[in-house]
């Protein structure tokens, strides 16, 4: 049986943010790595916890925000999880979206249709269809 109250053990590392408050200017807030996503164009930070146990999470502008600065392990490592993320989210649009590169030859552009406009005259026929 699996304790849910289980803290993790391992040490992720600290983020700090320094944002614009509308009501306290600038505001510099470290916190655990793992309380900080970006999502949205929205930095996240988790800043309490309701009675029930839900997380309480502050959505900042991403134009709001200064800088983020966080302490990892390895950099490398830190960019590889990136890297991995973005070549996923590629993945899934690639299978929704066709995308060329088939063994099937494109098809010839066709020439515009082009139609003469001459004041009265359509080409071919006089001025009333006929």
């Amino acid at each position: 049986m699996v304790d849910e109250d289980l803290e993790l053990e391992e040490d992720l590392g600290e983020a700090t943010i320094v944002y614009e408050d509308p009501h306290e200017g600038t505001v510099e807030k470290t916190v655990p790595n793992e309380h900080v996503a970006y999502f949205q164009d929205h930095w996240l930070i988790k800043t309490d916890e309701d009675d029930e146990g839900r997380d309480i999470v502050r959505r900042i502008p991403a134009q709001k925000v200064h800088y983020v600065e966080r302490t990892v392990e390895a950099f490398e490592e830190e960019v590889k999880t990136l890297f991995d993320r973005v070549e996923s989210v590629a993945s899934r649009l690639g299978t929704k979206i066709p995308i060329g590169g088939g063994d099937d030859e494109p098809e010839p552009r066709q020439e515009p249709y082009r139609i003469n406009v001459e004041a009265g005259e359509a080409e071919g026929e006089d001025a009333r269809g006929e």
